[in-house]
C-alpha cells in the first residue's frame, strides 16, 4: 500500500502567502506616505513571487490585484496620472505577463514530471504486489511512503511467500535511486519468488539471489536486505540480516532491536567475503552470516523497515525515534498501527520524506 505525503513544508506556505503580503504592505505604506517616493513599482514583486509557486489561475488573480491596486494608488488623492505612475504600471504589467508565461511553462514541466512519476509509481506498484493480510499463524501489514516529488523513485522492496512449511518474507533497499534501482529491486524479488516456496534454508535463498545479482550488478551496487521465515504457528521467526537495519520486536517488555548473531554483507558484495583462491559451487552459501531464531509470543509484533524510516530527520537533524514511537506500543490492528506510525514519521519530519520508506509488520495471531 502506497501512502502519498500531504504535508506542505513551511517554505511552501510562506511562498503561497508572500505575494498577498507584499501587495498589502506596499499598498499600506503608499497610502500612509504617498507614492511620490516611487513605491508603486514594488507592486510588481507580488506577481513575481506568485510565479514561483501556485497555479496559473492564482498567478492571474495576483496580477489583476496588483494592476488594480497600482491604478487605485496612482489616482488616489490625485486624479492625474504622471509619467512615474505610467512607468510603475508598465513595470507591474510587464512582470505580470512574464509571470504568466513562466507559470505556464512551470506548470507544463511539473505535469510532465508528474506523468513520469505516475508511470514509475505504477511500475513500482506492479513490482510490489499486494500482500495477503493473514497467513498461517501470522497477520501481515505493509506501508510504503513515497518520497517528495524532488526525489526519484527509490528501490525499497518487500515480498511475502506462503510455503507449506513456513511463511517467508524479505524486505530490502537497493543502493541508489531511479529506474536502475527499480530494475535491481525487480531482480531481487524475482529471484526470491522463484526460490522461497521450495527452500527452507535462508542462507541458500540469499546465495541464489547473490548468483542472480552477480549477472546484473556493477561493483558499486548492492542491496541491503533481511530474509525471514515464520513457523506455521508463528511462534518462531528465523532472520538472516544482510546489512539491513535490524527489525524491532515488540512484546510485553516493549520494543527492542533484534540484532543478527553474525551480520553478513549486503547482497551483491559476496566477492568481498569470498576466500581467495577458493571457488564456491553453484547455489552454495559462501557469504558469512548466521541466522537468528527468536521466540514470538501470541500478539507479539515484529517490525521490518527501510532506512527511510529510521533515518528520517526533522529540521534539527534529529532522527525519528522509532523504538520510542507510541504507535508501536498499540496492540490493535496491524494496519492501524502502520497508519499511525506513518503519520508519526511525517509529523516528525514536518514535510514530505526525502527518501522512500517501507514498513512490514508481522504479528503472531493469538491461539
Amino acid at each position: 500500500m502506497c501512502q502519498e505525503p500531504v504535508i506542505w513544508s513551511r517554505t511552501q506556505v510562506v511562498l503561497g502567502a508572500l505575494p498577498f503580503l507584499v501587495l498589502a504592505t506596499v499598498g499600506l505604506i503608499d497610502l500612509r506616505v504617498g507614492h511620490s517616493i516611487g513605491l508603486l513599482a514594488l507592486l510588481s514583486l507580488g506577481p513575481a513571487f506568485a510565479a514561483v509557486v501556485g497555479g496559473l489561475a492564482r498567478m492571474i488573480i495576483v496580477s489583476c490585484i496588483a494592476l488594480a491596486l497600482c491604478l487605485f494608488l496612482a489616482a488616489y488623492k490625485d486624479t492625474s496620472i504622471d509619467a512615474d505612475d505610467l512607468v510603475a504600471l508598465a513595470t507591474v504589467l510587464g512582470v505580470s505577463v512574464a509571470g504568466v508565461i513562466a507559470s505556464t511553462l512551470r506548470q507544463r514541466q511539473e505535469q510532465e514530471l508528474t506523468d513520469v512519476r505516475t508511470v514509475a509509481a505504477a511500475a513500482q506498484e506492479v513490482l510490489l504486489r499486494p500482500l495477503p493480510a493473514e497467513l498461517s499463524g501470522v497477520r501481515i501489514a505493509v506501508r510504503y511512503i513515497s518520497a517528495t516529488s524532488r526525489a526519484t523513485v527509490g528501490g525499497d522492496l518487500y515480498e511475502v511467500v506462503a510455503a507449506a512449511d513456513a511463511t517467508r518474507f524479505i524486505i530490502g533497499d537497493v543502493q541508489g535511486k531511479g529506474l536502475e534501482a527499480v530494475k535491481m529491486a525487480s531482480t531481487v524479488l524475482g529471484a526470491f519468488r522463484e526460490v522461497a516456496p521450495d527452500t527452507s534454508d535462508l542462507a541458500l535463498i540469499a546465495a541464489r539471489i547473490e548468483a542472480t545479482l552477480a549477472r546484473e550488478l556493477t561493483d558499486e551496487q548492492f542491496v541491503t536486505a533481511i530474509l525471514a521465515q515464520a513457523s506455521t504457528d508463528g511462534s518462531k521467526v528465523e532472520l538472516l540480516n544482510r546489512g539491513h537495519p535490524p527489525p524491532l520486536l515488540v512484546d510485553r517488555a516493549g520494543p527492542r532491536l533484534v540484532e543478527a548473531a553474525e551480520g553478513g554483507l549486503p547482497l551483491g558484495l559476496a566477492q568481498f567475503a569470498a576466500v581467495p583462491g577458493q571457488a564456491s559451487r553453484p547455489g552454495q552459501a559462501d557469504q558469512p552470516g548466521q541466522a537468528t531464531v527468536i521466540e514470538v509470543g501470541p500478539g507479539d509484533r515484529i517490525l521490518f523497515y527501510t532506512d527511510g524510516v529510521s533515518e528520517a530527520r526533522n529540521r534539527s537533524g534529529e532522527f525519528f525515534p522509532l523504538a520510542r514511537a507510541r504507535a508501536l506500543r498499540e496492540a490493535g490492528d496491524p494496519d492501524k498501527i502502520l497508519d499511525d506510525l506513518s503519520a508519526d514519521v511525517l509529523r516528525h519530519v514536518g514535510h514530505a520524506l526525502d527518501d522512500d520508506a517501507a514498513m512490514l509488520l508481522v504479528r503472531r495471531e493469538p491461539a
